[in-house]
């Protein structure tokens, strides 16, 4: 009887994760039909099918859900094998799964992707951009290494290095520059526009306005701060941006930033990471470097 191999875990659960051979061929840059051969020698290896293959789509079946989760706790302590043998030979990380939320992102990646590359030219850099309950998953999972989102996301299991703090400003239409800044209570009767569910930044626009439960939305959501500043600048309504948004979304539009007056309405930015993973140290430089980057590109905005 043939032995399981590392090679065909990995492959099984990157099937599992995608659902569809190819896209997991893609990922594990092999041939679609090299993914199926190691796939049904495992099946073989088992005595048992993994998935049911449709058309369009594979789903795992009984087995394969029951050998899901140990086959990721497997790759999982591998992973976390090779990273204790580099962090304890002194090497350079030598690969970075990092997540991030939508509304840091576009502003933050440019320049810190710059910055690692500098820093490590060989460096195997994999970013996951989601949200954040997604993102504390895949943590917890395993499968990404350390996010950068929104403090603080209490969970006992990961180590929280705060990075930095920002205010959030008023995006208006361009004709309103001259009006008077509204508090949170005022905004509440002008028609805000919100990120959809699911992004902690309009939860933390709402907290702005002492408001705890969910709003009955009128169809206006929207799913980037892009969308949101647009529909501003048509003139629909106001929203709330972070500052490191300014010069990307609002250089184009026809609309004005206003600062709140203090206390403003402000999010604390964090870096997160597993509290067993051996490669902390290397994280913590990534922090500093996300501390240096922010110092260099802090933005003012401009006060109505």
């Amino acid at each position: 009887m043939s032995e399981l191999t590392l090679k065909q875990l990995r492959y099984f659960e990157a099937v599992a994760r995608h659902g569809h051979f190819g896209r997991a061929a893609s990922v594990c840059a092999i041939s679609q039909p090299a993914i199926s051969v190691q796939i049904k020698e495992m099946e073989q290896t088992l005595g048992a099918p993994l998935f049911e293959r449709g058309a369009r789509q594979v789903r795992l079946t009984r087995v394969g859900e029951d050998l899901i989760t140990r086959a990721r706790a497997i790759l999982g302590e591998v992973d976390q094998l090779i990273d204790i043998a580099r962090a304890s030979n002194g090497q350079s990380l030598a690969r970075l799964r990092l997540g991030i939320i939508p509304t840091i992102a576009p502003y933050l990646l440019p320049s810190l992707i710059g910055a690692l590359k500098q820093q490590s030219p060989a460096l195997d850099l994999h970013v996951r951009e989601t949200l954040t309950p997604k993102l504390l998953h895949e943590l917890a999972d395993g499968k990404i290494d350390a996010a950068i989102l929104a403090l603080p996301v209490s969970e006992p299991s990961l180590f929280e290095a705060p990075l930095f703090s920002e205010d959030f400003v008023l995006v208006r239409p361009a004709q309103q520059a001259n009006e008077p800044v509204p508090d949170g209570e005022a905004l509440l009767k002008m028609r805000l526009l919100l990120l959809e569910e699911g992004h902690c930044f309009r939860d933390q626009a709402l907290a702005f306005c002492n408001v705890n439960t969910a709003l009955p939305r009128d169809g206006l959501d929207g799913s980037s701060l892009t969308t949101l500043v647009q529909m501003v600048s048509a003139g629909i309504g106001v929203t709330l941006i972070p500052e490191m948004a300014i010069p990307v979304e609002t250089p184009a539009a026809e609309v004005c930033v206003s600062a709140f007056p203090t206390p403003a309405p402000t999010r604390q930015i964090g870096m997160v990471w597993r509290k067993s993973n051996p490669l902390a140290a290397h994280f913590t430089q990534i922090a500093d470097i996300v501390r240096e980057l922010q110092i260099k590109r802090r933005v003012t905005p401009t006060q109505s």
